[in-house]
């Protein structure tokens, strides 16, 4: 059995966390995630597109306010885990622009746990992300929750360990989905975040297997957070649908592709779509890929995203817009959660144990 500081931390069994996966909806997978022994994430980004009145499509989050979508959430995915008391938490967006939103879901989250005893014991923890963690320092330091905060470099794992994060969690370029302007890979960013810094450190970015949980254990992390291998599971919710997991088994290690989104840049499977969106992010915000933000999203970008998220819900796989990681290539088949999580931590185990026969010290 793998027992790291993040098990510890947390009461889990296992040091392994779903990532938020926003703009989509995550309770069932919450719940898988959870009920197996690992961490569960609850996202809530595409709450704030629903608030915002941006149309992504029917199997997208959003639809209510803010406050009482996420309180649902919470209830929904704490009546899922009450029987195996397991525990969760909620991936929170705190970029400067999103700052209302943003307060309402930690209220809401504060509040769940005020008005239940049983989720008090069991959501444990908030994961911000895409924002300066420092101004939230006095919001969440007080409301109970553990604090863990998603970075992209040492400069901004030092900063949220300035704010008072509870842990950091390192995130490579290679992950699917949001990604960091720089293209720093897992293998440079985990151990030198890992180095500079003095609260535990969960890698993200590149993370699907036993051989990549040791890699992490063995670059300093306490444990991975994943994002893409849980999408190829059974208990992905209804927005990650049969189209999205089929199309990650015909991936290989080429089929990602960069290109811009609703917040900055995002890795996505390569199909027409993703690759017309790629060319247009080139046309219109050449900066992005030496490193630049441009906040202005152009009208011929966002019209592809919206089509794309749209078109998730048909069996086209070229038109849709798939968010994934370069671990795609590696994913072979769509187990359930438990048994994902199971042969994971039981490969891990095996490759640490069978380390020392392999080398001459």
């Amino acid at each position: 059995m793998i027992k790291t500081k993040l098990c510890e931390l947390l009461g889990i069994k296992y040091p392994i966390i779903q990532a938020g996966m926003g703009p989509f909806q995550t309770q069932k997978l919450a719940e898988a995630v959870a009920n197996a022994g690992a961490l569960g994430i609850i996202s809530t980004s595409g709450i704030i597109f629903g608030s915002l009145g941006i149309d992504l499509g029917p199997l997208t989050a959003g639809k209510g306010g803010s406050y009482d979508t996420v309180k649902k959430y919470i209830r929904e995915v704490g009546k899922g885990t009450r029987k195996n008391e397991a525990t969760f938490g909620i991936n929170v967006m705190v970029s400067a622009e999103l700052i209302a939103p943003a307060m309402e879901f930690v209220r809401a989250a504060v509040n769940a746990r005020d008005e239940d005893p049983a989720i008090r014991e069991r959501l444990k923890v908030i994961i911000t992300s895409a924002g300066d963690p420092l101004p939230w320092t006095d919001v969440i330091k007080s409301s109970g929750l553990k604090w863990f905060h998603v970075v992209p470099s040492v400069r901004h794992a030092k900063r949220a360990e300035k704010a008072g994060v509870d842990a950091v969690i390192a995130s490579g370029h290679e992950g699917g989905g949001h990604i960091a302007w720089e293209p720093v890979h897992t293998m440079a960013i985990l151990p030198s975040v890992v180095n500079a810094v003095n609260v535990p450190v969960i890698g993200a970015g590149g993370f699907c297997d036993g051989a990549t949980l040791a890699a992490a254990l063995a670059l300093g992390a306490v444990g991975i957070q994943m994002g893409t291998r849980f999408i190829g599971t059974k208990e992905a919710d209804t927005c990650f649908g049969d189209t999205w997991k089929n199309r990650l088994l015909k991936t290989d290690e080429k089929s990602t592709i960069v290109a811009r989104g609703f917040v900055g840049p995002l890795r996505y499977l390569r199909n027409e779509a993703s690759v017309q969106l790629a060319r247009l992010t080139l046309e219109k915000v050449p900066d992005l890929f030496v490193g630049q933000p441009d906040k202005t999203l152009d009208q011929a970008l966002l019209g592809v995203e919206l089509e794309g998220h749209k078109a998730l819900a048909g069996e086209n796989d070229e038109k849709a817009l798939f968010y994934g990681g370069e671990v795609a290539g590696r994913i072979q088949d769509i187990p359930s959660v438990k048994e994902l999580i199971e042969r994971i931590v039981v490969e891990a185990e095996d490759i640490i144990k069978e380390l020392p026969g392999k080398v001459i010290v």
